[in-house]
C-alpha cells in the first residue's frame, strides 16, 4: 500500500505540471491577444461588454420613469416648447409639472439638474423615432465606452483598456448606456491624458467641455492650473519644512504675475460663453437653477451620509424617506448637521489635496482620481452611475493590483447588486425600497469600502497610489509618469 501511495504521489507530481503547462500555453497567447493595442482581438473585451450591458438593461429601455425618458423630455420641450410633450405619455414627463407653471415657447425649457449643454447630445437621440428614442442613447453611450477603451489602449498602461471594460461590466451594468456620464468621463480622461503629454491648451478645452456636461470636473480647474504652472516653473518649489508654510504661500500669491493665464481665460471663457447663451433664453435655467439644485436637494439614500443618519437611528434620531429630485432620500433631525460636516470634509479633504500636488506628493492624474473619490465621499448624492467618473481614471492609473481588485471589486459588486436587484423589488410605494430588508446593510458595506478606499488613497495605504509604466512616446512630451515610473515600483510612505 505504501509502494501504491508513493507511486501515487510521483504520478501526480508528474502529471500536475504537464498540465498546467498545457494551460499556461493556452492562455498566455490569449491574453497576450487581448492585450494588444491594435488587431481585432484586443478589442473582443469592449464588444463583450457593450453587447452583455445592453442586453443585462434592455428591460430599462422603454421605461417611461428612466433617466433616458427624462432626456427625451427635456429635449422635446427645448426645440419644440412645452405643446409638445403631448407626443409622449402623460405620466413620462410628469415631473415637469412643478416647473412648467405656464405654457413655454421653444428654446426656453432647459434642463433641470444638468448643464445646458446636456440638451446637445440630448438632442442628436431625437433624430430617430421617438419610440426608439432610449435604443439611440444607448447607442450613443455604447460609442462613448469605445472611446474611453481606444483611449486606454492607446495611451494607457498594459491592460488598462481590458481593466475598464471589466470595471464597466461589473459597476456599471445597469446605468453605462442609461445615463450619460460615460460623456464627462471621456472628456475628463482625455484632459488627464493631454496633461501627461502636456498638451495644455487640448487639456483646457476637454475640460471645459466636461464641466459642461457634468458640473464635477470643474473641481479639477486649480489643479490643472497648478501642474501648468510647475511645469512651466512659475510656481515656487515648496520647501520640505513646514515651519516657513507661511513666508512659501506669500510667495505663491507674490508669484502670480508671473503665471501663464492664457489657457485658464480660454477654459473660462468656453464655459462662461456657452451658459451664457442659454442664460440669454433662459437665466434661471441656465444658472440659478444648477445653484438651487444643489443646495436644496437633501441626503439621498445611498450616501455616506445617508449610512450616518440611518446609524443614528440607534441614537433615538428616527428618519423617514421621500422622493424629490428624482431620488430617494433621507430627512432626520441630523440632515443639516450631517450635511454640514460633509461640505467641511470636502473643502478639507478638496485643499488637502492640492496642497499635496503643490508639493509633488500627487501628479495630475492621482490629483484628478483623488478629487473625484473626495466629492463623492463628502456629497449628499451617491448614485450607481458615479462610479463611471472614477473607472477610465483608475483603469489609466493601473489601480489593479490586489487592494483595488477586492475594495473596488467590492463597491462595483455592491452597486450593481443595489440597482439591478434591491431596486426592482415589487413594493406598494417605490419610498419602501429603502426600508427592504438589507437594502441599508449593503449600502453601508459598500459605503465602508469608499471610505476605505479614498482614505487609502489620500495617504497612500497599502500603496493605493502606485502607478503603471505608461507606453513611451518617441519625440513626444513626457511628464513623470512616463519618465521616472518605466518600471513598476511602489511609492514610498509620506511625510508631512
Amino acid at each position: 500500500m505504501a509502494r501504491e501511495g508513493t507511486a501515487g504521489l510521483l504520478w501526480q507530481e508528474h502529471v500536475r505540471p504537464e498540465s498546467s503547462s498545457k494551460i499556461r500555453k493556452f492562455l498566455t497567447p490569449l491574453f497576450d491577444a487581448l492585450l494588444k493595442t491594435d488587431g481585432a482581438a484586443a478589442y473582443v473585451p469592449i464588444i463583450f461588454v457593450t453587447i452583455s450591458i445592453f442586453i443585462g438593461s434592455s428591460w430599462q429601455v422603454f421605461l417611461s420613469a428612466s433617466d433616458p425618458a427624462r432626456y427625451q423630455c427635456y429635449a422635446l420641450t427645448f426645440w419644440f416648447g412645452s405643446n409638445a410633450l403631448h407626443l409622449l405619455p402623460a405620466a413620462q414627463c410628469a415631473f415637469l409639472q412643478a416647473t412648467l407653471s405656464s405654457a413655454l415657447p421653444p428654446f426656453h425649457m432647459l434642463p433641470v439638474e444638468y448643464p445646458p449643454l446636456t440638451l446637445l447630445p440630448f438632442s442628436l437621440a431625437l433624430l430617430v423615432p421617438l419610440s426608439y428614442y432610449q435604443l439611440a442613447i444607448a447607442f450613443m453611450m455604447a460609442l462613448a465606452a469605445v472611446l474611453i477603451y481606444w483611449l486606454l489602449l492607446q495611451y494607457g498602461p498594459r491592460g488598462a483598456a481590458l481593466m475598464f471594460a471589466i470595471s464597466l461590466f461589473v459597476g456599471a451594468v445597469g446605468t453605462a448606456q442609461s445615463r450619460f456620464d460615460l460623456l464627462p468621463a471621456a472628456l475628463t480622461l482625455l484632459c488627464v491624458i493631454a496633461v501627461e503629454r502636456k498638451h495644455w491648451t487640448s487639456a483646457y478645452v476637454a475640460l471645459a467641455f466636461g464641466v459642461l456636461l457634468k458640473i464635477y470636473p470643474l473641481l479639477f480647474l486649480p489643479a490643472l492650473f497648478c501642474a501648468e504652472q510647475r511645469f512651466l516653473e512659475r510656481l515656487p518649489v515648496p520647501q520640505k519644512s513646514l515651519r516657513s508654510l507661511p513666508r512659501q504661500l506669500w510667495a505663491v500669491v507674490y508669484s502670480a504675475r508671473r503665471w501663464r493665464w492664457n489657457n485658464m481665460l480660454l477654459c473660462l471663457g468656453i464655459i462662461m460663453g456657452i451658459t451664457g447663451f442659454f442664460a440669454l433664453l433662459n437665466f434661471h435655467g441656465a444658472v440659478l437653477t444648477q445653484i438651487d439644485y444643489f443646495v436644496r436637494r437633501p441626503v439621498q439614500v445611498e450616501s455616506v451620509e445617508a449610512t450616518l443618519l440611518w446609524l443614528a437611528q440607534g441614537a433615538g434620531f428616527l428618519l423617514t424617506i421621500g422622493e424629490s429630485y428624482g431620488s430617494l432620500n433621507i430627512i432626520s433631525a441630523l440632515s443639516g448637521v450631517v450635511s454640514s460636516l460633509g461640505t467641511f470634509f470636502l473643502v478639507t479633504g478638496y485643499l488637502f489635496i492640492l496642497f499635496m500636488q503643490w508639493r509633488g506628493k500627487l501628479d495630475t492624474t492621482q490629483t484628478t482620481i483623488a478629487i473625484v473619490l473626495v466629492s463623492i465621499v463628502t456629497g449628499k448624492v451617491f448614485s450607481p452611475q458615479y462610479l463611471i467618473w472614477l473607472m477610465p481614471l483608475l483603469a489609466y492609473a493601473g489601480a489593479y493590483d490586489a487592494f483595488w481588485n477586492v475594495c473596488w471589486g467590492m463597491v462595483s459588486v455592491l452597486t450593481s447588486y443595489t440597482l439591478l436587484f434591491l431596486y426592482t423589488k415589487p413594493v406598494t410605494d417605490v419610498r419602501d425600497i429603502p426600508l427592504l430588508s438589507g437594502f441599508f446593510e449593503t449600502i453601508s458595506i459598500r459605503n465602508a469600502f469608499f471610505v476605505l478606499i479614498t482614505l487609502a488613497y489620500l495617504f497612500n495605504w497599502f500603496h493605493a497610489r502606485q502607478r503603471r509604466p505608461l507606453p513611451f512616446v518617441p519625440g513626444g512630451k513626457v511628464t513623470r509618469p512616463l519618465k521616472d515610473l518605466l518600471t513598476f515600483q511602489k511609492e514610498r510612505p509620506e511625510t508631512f
